[in-house]
């Protein structure tokens, strides 16, 4: 069946539309008190990301609450490397962290490709269950982190403010960072293809920490495995065109270059201007983008206001495409009723910048 809204698989391929399509970051989250209420009713974040009936719940939570035009799976990043044994746990206050860090050469040999249909058939039964209650009212975006971040939380172990370890063994042992590569790259890719299968109508690349590199080292040991991963998708299901986003977190050192990686899309975050970045690459993406999350702590009036310079700041849409969002994802503390004006006034103020 088609489906009743599909503005953002359109807007990703810079179709014509009447209206500028928004999602958030982390939409479904710890801002919305049902989120809060399913996270206590499973126990803890992993029992409730690997439960593909609570992810189903919170996943549809911020689509019911608000006239969104998609939802994303709801689900971590750090699956993956889970699914290889590496002993993820989220401990309170501290984030994520791995029993069994890879940091040597014996750890990099025990690394392999996780079988979708295994140990994260948890994702994919999530997948099928939440394109079954959106009853194909508005699309699914699948995503998996980079095969760069993915690496940079195996090797430190979990968060790091430096990236010390990484960093390290760029420099010391590049063999070993671009044997870790390799599979998070292939792991990724087979990942990705797995959620398309599933259902997913779009996926999306999280490079989080691709930024924190040198100019060099991020084309060299970043950007080279997203372009692989994303000529490795599944192009096409069902005679519809799955199409991919890119988004790395302070990207402006590389947007010439991100935009050439065979994504349809390319996502921005607020320390560049969406019309600097149309006159730097064209229309050849579209782009998704970019408000500072910070913003929605201003409260509602402001909310409006600073959407329409995100809208303005794109312009008239053209031959190109834009889809709102914000920079990063969307702060816990946010006022959900700011959300709903944010929303709202992209639906409306963005119709006089279609044709």
């Amino acid at each position: 069946m088609p489906l009743k809204n599909d503005i953002f698989l359109r807007s990703l391929l810079k179709e014509k539309v009447p209206y500028t399509p928004i999602w958030l970051m982390r939409q479904a989250g710890r801002y919305l008190p049902e989120y809060r209420a399913t996270r206590a009713k499973a126990g803890s974040f992993m029992d409730l990301a690997m439960n593909p009936h609570y992810a189903c719940e919170v996943t549809l939570q911020p689509v019911d609450r608000y006239p969104l035009d998609a939802a994303i799976l709801f689900s971590d990043i750090l699956t993956i490397p889970d699914a290889m044994g590496l002993g993820l746990s989220f401990l309170p206050g501290e984030g994520p962290k791995f029993a069994k860090p890879v940091q040597d050469e014996a750890a990099v040999k025990e690394l392999f490709v996780p079988d979708p249909a295994d140990k994260l058939k948890y994702v994919t039964d999530a997948v099928v269950e939440i394109k079954r209650a959106l009853n194909d009212r508005i699309p699914l975006i699948g995503f998996s982190g980079s095969p760069f971040t993915l690496a940079c939380y195996m090797i430190e172990g979990g968060s790091s403010l430096n990236f010390r370890k990484v960093k390290e063994m760029l420099y010391r042992r590049p063999d070993l960072l671009k044997q870790i590569l390799d599979v998070n790259t292939a792991a990724v890719t087979s990942y990705l293809n797995a959620q398309i299968e599933a259902g997913a109508n779009a996926v999306m690349i999280f490079d989080t920490w691709g930024g924190a590199l040198a100019h060099s080292d991020y084309l060299e040991y970043s950007l080279k495995c997203i372009s692989q991963v994303v000529s490795g998708l599944i192009k096409e299901r069902d005679g519809k065109r799955i199409p991919s986003i890119v988004f790395t977190k302070g990207s402006a050192p590389w947007l010439t270059d991100i935009a050439a990686c065979g994504a349809d899309a390319m996502g921005v975050d607020w320390t560049v201007s969406l019309g600097d970045v149309r006159r730097q690459i064209g229309d050849s993406v579209c782009l998704q983008g970019n408000m500072d999350p910070s913003i929605l702590f201003a409260g509602p009036d402001e909310v409006r206001t600073q959407a329409r310079k995100v809208i303005e700041d794109f312009g008239m849409v053209g031959q190109g495409g834009h889809v709102f969002n914000l920079g990063h994802g969307i702060d816990k503390d946010t006022d959900p009723d700011t959300v709903a004006a944010l929303v709202d006034e992209v639906h409306e103020y963005s119709r006089r910048f279609h044709d």
